[in-house]
């Protein structure tokens, strides 16, 4: 027992095990090694890491990173890590989906709806202004980008679509905020389906 003691307490430091020997490796995206399927209608310019996508939706065009290579190949874009880094591997799943996006928005678009809550609260839509009556004392008027189409149902219904998934996500999120759903009635300006956890009042806990 004593033995034990004084190996256990002899002062000796465990000499840490060596790094050198340990080996960082990055798995492949699962996302990344999806190829993009190019469907009839759209046309593909690819120069180095410049991406021009044609259809009949639009035209759009993305600079993509480095650390990615791009290749056209039987009618698909296949995008590969250009490096085996952590950074590398984060960028391939992200740069194949941005392909995705680029052709899935100028064959097909895409399209978001928003809804009003409240009493008096609507919009409308003329040329390239979107008003909002959300309660204040004057309208909300805002400037429709290029490449993105409004359009009103039901006068509290707003249907917004584009070829640009980045900018159509943008320019819903200025909708939004001209009226945030506010979280006791729920009243404001909301995507179609979110779902708004609404609070008690002052009132809400007093036994009645």
């Amino acid at each position: 027992m004593q033995g034990l003691r004084s190996r256990a307490f002899s002062g000796q430091r465990l000499q840490p095990a060596s790094r050198t020997s340990l080996n960082v490796v990055c798995k492949e995206s699962r996302i990344g090694m999806k190829p993009v399927v190019i469907p009839k209608g759209v046309t593909i310019d690819l120069k180095g890491q410049n991406l021009r996508v044609k259809g009949p939706r639009g035209e759009l065009q993305w600079t993509f990173v480095p650390e990615v290579t791009l290749k056209q190949e039987d009618g698909k874009l296949l995008v590969a890590r250009a490096e085996q880094t952590k950074r590398g591997s984060a960028m391939h799943g992200l740069s194949r989906s941005l392909a995705s996006n680029m052709v899935v928005g100028v064959s097909a678009g895409f399209e978001k709806r928003m809804e009003m809550v409240g009493t008096g609260y609507r919009a409308s839509s003329a040329g390239k202004e979107l008003t909002l009556n959300v309660g204040y004392s004057k309208p909300r008027v805002l400037p429709i980008p290029d490449g993105i189409t409004v359009k009103v149902e039901k006068n509290t219904s707003i249907i917004i679509g584009g070829a640009d998934k980045v900018a159509l996500g943008a320019y819903c999120a200025v909708i939004r905020g001209q009226r945030p759903p506010e979280p006791y009635k729920g009243k404001g300006i909301r995507y179609e389906g979110e779902v708004i956890k609404l609070k008690e009042g002052k009132g809400g806990g007093k036994k009645k």
